[in-house]
């Protein structure tokens, strides 16, 4: 079986709905998986735009996620999982999902969330780390990733 993300909220290559971006209310969207290989102890998704104009920008990073875990709910509050799930500072400065927001009349931009099945349980950062920097430990520990890419303009 194919590590596989999908997302009820929106089709792979299809709009995010309003609510999901800075226009709505910045709703984290649900996601699936299945498929994920033998030997992961967690996941871990990263939203990033890659089309931004002062290059990627990071809109979330959520980690140590249980590896028993087949999705993610509608709506995380940036808070809601401390000490299971957990999440990085995004580019916004905050802690949590932040949604599509691309300049005005710059065309749709691409957001990639990509999922990563880990071998680590637990990724060693600690305090607030960035989604940059957690990234590169996630990166380091990733046994197999897989992504869908939603498309969002103003």
């Amino acid at each position: 079986m194919t590590f596989h993300l999908t997302s009820p909220s929106f089709p792979s290559g299809g709009k995010i709905p309003a609510q999901h971006s800075c226009d709505g209310g910045d709703v984290s969207p649900q996601f699936h998986w299945s498929g994920a290989p033998a030997g992961t102890a967690s996941f871990a998704l990263i939203c990033s735009d890659p089309d931004a104009p002062a290059g990627t920008w990071y809109h979330w990073a959520v980690f140590d996620i249980p590896a028993t875990a087949t999705g993610l709910p509608e709506h995380i509050p940036a808070e809601a999982h401390d000490g299971i799930i957990r999440q990085a500072i995004n580019d916004f400065g905050r802690k949590g999902y932040g949604g599509p927001c691309p300049p005005r009349g710059h065309g749709p931009h691409h957001y990639h969330f990509t999922l990563y099945a880990l071998k680590a349980a637990r990724l060693p950062v600690t305090g607030s780390p960035r989604c940059r920097d957690v990234e590169r430990i996630i990166k380091e520990n990733a046994l197999a990733r897989t992504e869908l890419i939603g498309l969002y303009g103003r």
